[in-house]
């Protein structure tokens, strides 16, 4: 069979993988599912590795197979195994993760819903196209040697000049002006400048309640950090924890650590969803910060509306237990010039050892691991 014959039917019968996949489900409806996973992935033009792989071109990749991605080794052992994602194997693998490939880092629990599977695996084949396989190098074309002659014959760009000496006795830049990058606009300044103070000083306006924000928080968190903020795996566990602060392994949630609401606020608009930072509207972060506290039951109320008006009216759990800085009223502080050198008369002198304000973890002998710490 020739060679053109041979990429002819790959390409078809690819082809009418994809539309078969497209054509039982709903692409629309796929994009919707997809935001579950944007968190870790990226699809579509100018799509890079995140958490997770990229998904261009999916359909027909070897597991495990982008080069430029650190696959954990049970993904790379079922790629050498023989395994490459289709429509039955995708669809298999979103179902169950970990029980297609026991030992994947992905720590999303699966698509439960069929119709959910197959309407993302359609989203999915708009951005797979056919390859034809690679073979030996083919004798171009007249009009293509000729092209790549003329780039070949292309000069190299000229060298930059080099910058003027400075003058004699000066020292190495003195004098000479860089002339890099330029002065920020207004509107660049804005966007950078949204840090918000605990009384409520630079929110936004915007309002959102805990209704809305279970939705967000569902199609944006849930995948990370659960359905209820239990936390999934060892991702940050964000409900529950009251009463544990005290204990050998407290428990430091929004709920049971957490002294400002200003704090999750303004941790939610810059960085969250994990590696789709601010992709939030302030409205969706109002209301899936309304929804964190929900959890939390420091709200009780479904119908809950957090905006710039009410955001005042909240008290942490734990605020009280955070207290003022009071170092600068202290007798050592309290002086105008500080202090800096021979402030205590003879020599220093070691008055104590970690090890006796029990900081540095015992030895237990026999070269044992501490008997406290991560494991």
């Amino acid at each position: 069979m020739s060679r053109f014959l041979r990429t002819c039917l790959t390409a078809l019968a690819t082809g009418l993988v994809l539309t078969t996949v497209a054509a039982a489900s709903d692409r629309e409806a796929g994009a919707a599912v997809f935001r579950k996973c944007q968190a870790c992935h990226a699809v579509g033009e100018g799509a890079q590795n995140r958490v997770g792989p990229q998904l261009n071109d999916l359909f027909g990749r070897t597991a495990g197979g982008l080069e430029d991605y650190r696959y954990s080794p049970a993904m790379v052992k079922a790629g050498e195994d023989g395994l490459v994602w289709n429509e039955e194997s995708l669809a298999a693998y979103l179902a169950s993760p970990r029980g297609v490939v026991k030992g994947t880092k992905m720590a999303f629990a699966g698509l439960k819903a069929e119709a959910d599977r197959d309407n993302v695996l359609a989203y999915l084949a708009t951005f797979s196209s056919a390859e034809a396989p690679a073979a030996e190098a083919e004798t171009p074309e007249p009009a293509e040697a000729e092209t790549a002659q003329a780039e070949m014959a292309q000069p190299e760009p000229a060298p930059a000049a080099a910058a003027p000496a400075a003058p004699e006795g000066a020292a190495a830049g003195d004098g000479l002006v860089l002339r890099l990058g330029r002065e920020a606009t207004a509107e660049e300044v804005a966007a950078w400048d949204i840090d918000i103070r605990p009384d409520g000083l630079g929110l936004p306006d915007g309002r959102g309640t805990v209704a809305d924000g279970m939705f967000i928080y569902d199609d944006n968190c849930a995948a990370c950090h659960g359905d209820f903020g239990e936390g999934i795996g060892r991702w940050p566990v964000l409900a529950g924890g009251q009463g544990t602060l005290t204990h050998d392994r407290p428990n430091k949630t929004v709920g049971s650590y957490w002294p400002y609401l200003s704090t999750v606020y303004d941790y939610v608009r810059r960085t969250m969803p994990f590696g789709n930072a601010r992709s939030l509207s302030d409205d969706e972060v109002y209301a899936l910060t309304a929804y964190i506290l929900y959890l939390n039951d420091i709200v009780v109320d479904e119908d809950f509306e957090l905006s710039k008006d009410t955001f005042a009216t909240i008290e942490m759990p734990n605020e009280p237990n955070f207290k003022d800085d009071d170092r600068p009223e202290e007798a050592h502080y309290a002086r105008d010039e500080p202090c800096m050198t021979d402030c205590i008369a003879g020599k220093a002198e070691i008055k104590m050892h970690a090890a006796v304000l029990d900081v540095t973890p015992e030895d237990t002998g026999d070269n044992e691991a501490p008997a406290v710490g991560i494991e």
